[in-house]
């Protein structure tokens, strides 16, 4: 009697908070999440095709018009199928990293927090057992905790073939290290652009409370932080004097400095939209938080 008793008041025993908490955001956010796997699923794909038999047959296609040899013809520079297919494909997937950050953006501050603010299911989450503070860590934790792994994988992907096929890479010309989308595709911004995109279309959220404009705002938001980075990329690290210097204003060396540096910047961006989100929050909600 007293096991059968036990055994139903563990069946009968409610979901903690967190937990209950974390399950409500997957089952409320799962069509973003089921386009998220769809989205780092259909990268990581082209990359790899890209890696094999996507170069193989690009280069076999210029390799049989006559290319590739010590004196080509001047027909070489207008390229076929097979290597039209592998740069397009290479290209989306490459366009696929850079939007990340302001698709991020949007939907944190339209669907994650401006729609639920909106609506009131914030506020009926709040007089429950989940304290406005548990909840918007929970709204930055749990898409955080997807978006780290998937942009590391897809980066480590972009960089194997990005290094790995010079044959191809020689011949496209376009893929130079310094172009603004390979250079974030290949280190730590990839990764770094869309938290910070998370953190800033929260705030957006919070501040603004409306599912489209807050949507708007955060998208705006990114892509200004993004541009202004761009701007400021060639200035982030020291050129020593006489070195021979792109026209990015620095040289191949200072691909990683420049990448560290700049996903520093990003990163404290992430943390001050963060601690200002936390702060309106409280200022809205008082002693709730």
């Amino acid at each position: 009697m007293t096991t059968m008793t036990t055994r139903a008041t563990v069946a009968t025993r409610p979901l903690s908070p967190p937990r209950g908490l974390l399950l409500a955001m997957l089952r409320l956010h799962r069509t973003a999440l089921w386009f998220w796997l769809g989205l780092v699923a259909v990268a990581a794909g082209a990359l790899l095709w890209g890696l094999g038999p996507g170069a193989d047959a690009a280069w076999a296609e210029y390799r049989a018009s006559g290319c590739g040899g010590d004196s080509p013809d001047l027909g070489c520079d207008l390229p076929g199928p097979a290597l039209g297919r592998y740069e397009t494909v290479v290209a989306c997937a490459s366009g696929l990293l850079a939007a990340l950050p302001v698709l991020t953006g949007a939907w944190a501050g339209g669907a994650l927090i401006g729609r639920e603010l909106e609506s009131g299911t914030a506020e009926l989450a709040w007089a429950q057992s989940v304290t406005p503070a548990r909840w918007l860590a929970a709204k930055l934790a749990v898409p955080a905790l997807l978006l780290v792994p998937g942009t590391l994988a897809i980066t480590l992907l972009h960089r194997a073939l990005w290094a790995s096929d010079s044959r191809v890479t020689h011949v496209l010309g376009w893929r130079e290290w310094h172009d603004d989308s390979v250079f974030e595709a290949n280190g730590t911004l990839a990764t770094a652009h869309p938290l910070a995109a998370l953190a800033l279309g929260v705030l957006a959220g919070l501040v603004v409370r409306r599912t489209l404009p807050a949507l708007a705002a955060a998208a705006l938001a990114v892509m200004a932080l993004i541009y202004v980075l761009d701007e400021m990329r060639p200035h982030l690290w020291p050129v020593p004097p006489g070195t021979l210097v792109l026209m990015h204003g620095h040289p191949a060396s200072h691909f990683w400095p420049l990448q560290l540096v700049e996903t520093g910047i990003v990163l404290a961006v992430a943390a001050l939209a963060t601690a200002t989100a936390f702060l309106v929050l409280r200022r809205r909600t008082g002693a709730a938080v």
